[in-house]
């Protein structure tokens, strides 16, 4: 069994910075693989940043430059480092693990964290 917890949510002002963690549990092997996921109201689930390994990493295009996505092994955890954040970032951003490749698609992922809010206002 995997468990995924995530933690640093906030609200924050435009232009401001926030520092999500996902602390992982269970089977090991899962965790090679990880993504940050958000989900606006109203909108669907969509991939912000996944890593596998410990440097292959990708981006959605509305987040590049501004977010970083990193994994501390040794402490079984999953940050996601946001800056010059917008008012159109605002969510509830879930931990995801379980990929075999680096994929911004929910399908590709079997272990879900139950999500952190983000709220970005002027």
């Amino acid at each position: 069994q995997v468990e995924l917890a995530e933690s640093g949510g906030g609200s924050v002002q435009i232009g401001g910075s926030l520092r999500l963690s996902c602390v992982a549990s269970g089977y090991i092997s899962s965790f090679d693989c990880m993504a940050w996921f958000r989900q606006a109201p109203g909108k669907e689930r969509e991939g912000v940043a996944v890593i596998r390994g410990d440097i292959i990493t990708r981006y959605a295009d509305s987040v590049k430059g501004r977010f970083t996505i990193s994994k501390d092994n040794a402490k079984n955890t999953l940050y996601l480092q946001m800056n010059s954040l917008k008012p159109e970032d605002t969510a509830v951003y879930y931990c995801a693990a379980g990929c075999l490749v680096t994929s911004l698609n929910r399908d590709s992922y079997n272990y879900w964290g139950q999500g952190t809010q983000v709220t970005v206002s002027s």
